[in-house]
C-alpha cells in the first residue's frame, strides 16, 4: 500500500511532544526538488491528521521567510524527522550534532552507505530503498496536491543587434521573467531555433508546433512566438522588445 510507510512512521513516532520535519529542502546547501517537497507535504499532512504538533524547516535559499534550521531551537523539539532523499554526506550528518538532544528518525530515504555517519546517526530509519527490506513507494507519490496550475511557454529573443539603440531586449525580458516568477504557473523556456544535433531543440517545424500546442499560454518577445502560438490556437502575450515597435508589432497588426 502506498501509505504503508506513513502508517509505519506514525507507529514509530508514538506521541512526541513536538516534531521538527526536515529534508534536503531544509539544508542551506541542499536542493528543494519537487519530489522532496511533496514528500515533506505528505508527511506533514499525515502528522497534522494524527494530531502530532510539528514544524517544517526550510532552506533560506528556497523560502527565506520560513523557519530555517538555524532558527529552529533544538530544545523546543523532542523528535527530528528527516524525509526523502539519500541519508548521506556531511550536511545530513550535521543534523545529528545540532539536534543531538532529539530522537532522530528518517523515513522514505535511500540508504546509500549504511556506515555513513549521516545514516548511523539516526535512531531509526524507515527506508524506501538501499537495505535488505523490499523497496517502498516514494512518499511524493501519495502527497496531497491542489489543482494543476497552467503551463506557460516562454519564448524570448536575446539578439537582434540590427535594431541598435532601439533594443530594449534585456529590460523587457527581465520584466517578463521577473513577473512570471511570481505567478502560479509552470514555466517552460522554449527556443524557436531548430537543430538535428541538440536534443533540447526541436528538429522540425511540426515538432515545434506540437510543443507550443501543449501550452496553456505563451509569453514571447519573438515574432514567430506570436505567429506560431496563434496558429496552434494557444493564447499568447507578446511584447515587442524594440522601442517604438518593430516587426513583432507589425505582425500583430497584419
Amino acid at each position: 500500500m502506498r501509505d504503508e510507510l506513513v502508517a509505519a512512521l506514525l507507529r514509530t513516532l508514538g506521541r512526541p511532544r513536538r516534531v521538527l520535519l526536515t529534508g534536503w529542502f531544509s539544508l542551506r546547501h541542499g536542493e528543494a526538488t519537487a519530489g522532496d517537497v511533496l514528500a515533506g507535504r505528505h508527511v506533514s499532512a499525515a502528522l497534522a491528521a494524527a494530531g502530532v504538533p510539528h514544524d517544517t524547516a526550510w532552506s533560506p535559499g528556497f523560502r527565506p521567510r520560513a523557519l530555517s534550521l538555524d532558527a529552529a531551537r533544538p530544545e523546543e523539539y523532542d523528535t527530528l524527522l528527516f524525509v526523502c532523499g539519500p541519508v548521506h554526506g556531511p550536511h545530513v550528518a550535521a543534523l545529528h550534532d545540532r539536534f543531538g538532544s532529539c530522537r532522530r528518525l528518517a523515513a522514505g530515504v535511500s540508504v546509500v552507505d549504511p556506515a555513513d555517519p549521516a545514516a548511523t546517526g539516526f535512531h531509526e530509519i524507515l527506508p524506501r530503498d538501499g537495505t535488505a527490506a523490499p523497496a517502498r513507494p516514494d512518499l511524493a507519490a501519495g502527497a496531497p496536491v491542489g489543482p494543476p496550475p497552467p503551463v506557460a511557454g516562454v519564448i524570448l529573443c536575446h539578439g537582434q543587434g540590427e535594431y541598435g539603440r532601439r533594443r530594449r531586449h534585456e529590460e523587457v525580458n527581465a520584466r517578463i521573467t521577473g513577473w512570471l516568477a511570481g505567478q502560479d504557473c509552470a514555466r517552460v523556456p522554449v527556443d524557436t531555433r531548430l537543430a538535428t544535433d541538440d536534443w533540447r531543440l526541436c528538429a522540425t517545424g511540426e515538432q515545434f508546433l506540437s510543443l507550443v500546442s501543449r501550452f496553456d499560454l505563451v509569453l514571447t518577445t519573438r515574432l514567430h512566438g506570436l505567429v506560431l502560438a496563434l496558429r496552434t490556437g494557444t493564447p499568447v502575450i507578446a511584447v515587442d522588445p524594440v522601442a517604438g515597435g518593430a516587426k513583432l508589432t507589425a505582425q500583430a497588426h497584419a
